[in-house]
C-alpha cells in the first residue's frame, strides 16, 4: 500500500533514512465523468532550492539527470496555476499576464498531453499561472510553476495520482519541478531505467523535521537570464572538460549531504552545499563558450556570508543557475543575515524562508 496519496495536498511524515514505498493502489481513478464540459482546478506550489545541484541530463526527452539531487522546498514564495479543460481549439497558457508560445508553451503542452492520455481526455486546456518572485533568474521559478501545472492539470482531469506519479509528471515539464511536489526536504533519484520510471523525487523529511532551518533568498537581479538553465546544462554536458568530474563529485556530495540533513548538522550540510555550488558553476564556466551566471553583487553577497560566519553566525551560501544567492542558516541567525545582506548596494530584496509544504489544491481559481 502507498504511504501517502495526493488529494489536494501531499500528506507525508518525516522519517530518517527510510524511503517511501511508492507502489500505487492500482490505476488512477476519475473522480467524475468529464464529457465535453469545462473542468477546472487550481494548485499552489513552492520553489525548491537545491543543496546538491541537478546539472545536466542523460536523456533530454524524458528529462533524466546524470546525478541525484537534494533540495529544500521554500515557504513564502509560490506559483499558483489554474487549468481548465474545455471545448477549445488549442492549448493556451500565460504566466503573470504574458502569453506563452514556442518552447515555453511546448513544455506545458507536453504535460497536458500526458494527463490527457492517462485520463482518456480529448479537451484542450487554458492554463493561467501567477508567481510572486522573479522568473528565469535562478530562483527555481520553473520548479514551482511546473509542479503547480502538473497538479492542477491532473486534478482538473479528475486524476488521483500518487506522489511518485505526480513527481514524474512534473519532471516532464521541468526537471526540478519533481522536487516541489512534496514539502520539506526531497531527493530526486537519478534512476537507471531508460524509460525514467525510477527517476522521481522522494521526501527525505517533511517541513516540520527541521523547523529552525532557514534559507535567506537574496534577489540581486530579476531580469531573465541570457541563457536558459536547459541550454546551459546541455552546453556544459557537451563541452565542459570538468563535467564528468562534476557528476562524480555531486554523487559523493549527495550521500554526505543526506546524512548531514538527517543529523541536522548545519555546519556539515552548509559546507557541502557551498562546495557543490562552486563545482557546478566551475563546470559551467569551463564550457565553450563559458557560462557565467554570477555578477559582482553575487560575489559581494558570498563574501558577506563568509564574514558573517567568521563573526560567529553559522551561514552558508548556495547558488543555482542565476545571480541570486541563497543563504542557509538557523532561525536565530536569520535576522543578522537578513540585515547584513539587505544593506549591500545592489541587493533588491531579501526573503527569509522556512521549510515549506508540498503542492496543494486551492478553491479559488485565477479565472
Amino acid at each position: 500500500m502507498c504511504a501517502a496519496t495526493l488529494d489536494g495536498r501531499v500528506r507525508s511524515q518525516a522519517h530518517r533514512g527510510r524511503r517511501r514505498d511508492s507502489r500505487c493502489r492500482g490505476p488512477p481513478r476519475l473522480r467524475r465523468p468529464l464529457g465535453g464540459h469545462p473542468v477546472k482546478a487550481t494548485a499552489i506550489a513552492h520553489p525548491n532550492i537545491a543543496l546538491i545541484k541537478y546539472w545536466g541530463k542523460r536523456d533530454l526527452e524524458r528529462i533524466l539527470p546524470h546525478n541525484g539531487s537534494l533540495s529544500m522546498t521554500l515557504s513564502g514564495l509560490s506559483a499558483t496555476t489554474t487549468v481548465e479543460f474545455s471545448e477549445r481549439d488549442d492549448d493556451a497558457a500565460q504566466i503573470d499576464g504574458r502569453r506563452l508560445d514556442g518552447a515555453e508553451l511546448g513544455r506545458i503542452t507536453r504535460v497536458l498531453d500526458l494527463v490527457r492520455a492517462r485520463a482518456g481526455l480529448k479537451l484542450k486546456a487554458r492554463v493561467v499561472s501567477k508567481t510572486d518572485f522573479p522568473k528565469a533568474a535562478g530562483l527555481a521559478s520553473s520548479a514551482a510553476g511546473g509542479a503547480a501545472v502538473a497538479a492542477a492539470a491532473a486534478w482538473a482531469a479528475g486524476l488521483e495520482l500518487e506522489p511518485k506519479d505526480l513527481s514524474i509528471l512534473a519532471r516532464y515539464g521541468s526537471g526540478s519541478a519533481c522536487r516541489s511536489v512534496e514539502g520539506g526536504f526531497c531527493e530526486w533519484l537519478k534512476g537507471e531505467a531508460a524509460d525514467g520510471s525510477d527517476s522521481y523525487a522522494v521526501q527525505i523529511a517533511n517541513e516540520e523535521y527541521w523547523p529552525e532551518l532557514r534559507m535567506v533568498v537574496v534577489i540581486c537581479a530579476d531580469e531573465v537570464k541570457e541563457i536558459s538553465s536547459r541550454d546551459a546544462m546541455q552546453r556544459s554536458v557537451e563541452t565542459s572538460p570538468y563535467y564528468q568530474a562534476w557528476v562524480k563529485c555531486a554523487t559523493e556530495n549527495l550521500e554526505s549531504a543526506r546524512k548531514a540533513l538527517l543529523d541536522k548538522n548545519l555546519a556539515e550540510l552548509g559546507a557541502i552545499s557551498e562546495s557543490n555550488a562552486w563545482r557546478m558553476h566551475a563546470s559551467a564556466m569551463a564550457a565553450n563558450p563559458p557560462i557565467i551566471f554570477a555578477r559582482s553583487i553575487t560575489f559581494a553577497v558570498i563574501e558577506a556570508v563568509a564574514a558573517l560566519r567568521a563573526g560567529g553566525v553559522p551561514a552558508y551560501f548556495t547558488l543555482d543557475a542565476g545571480p541570486n544567492p541563497v543563504v542557509l542558516c538557523q532561525a536565530s541567525g536569520a535576522p543578522r543575515v537578513e540585515m547584513r545582506l539587505s544593506s549591500l548596494p545592489g541587493v533588491q530584496r531579501v526573503v527569509v524562508a522556512s521549510p515549506g509544504d508540498g503542492v496543494k489544491k486551492l478553491d479559488r481559481h485565477l479565472f
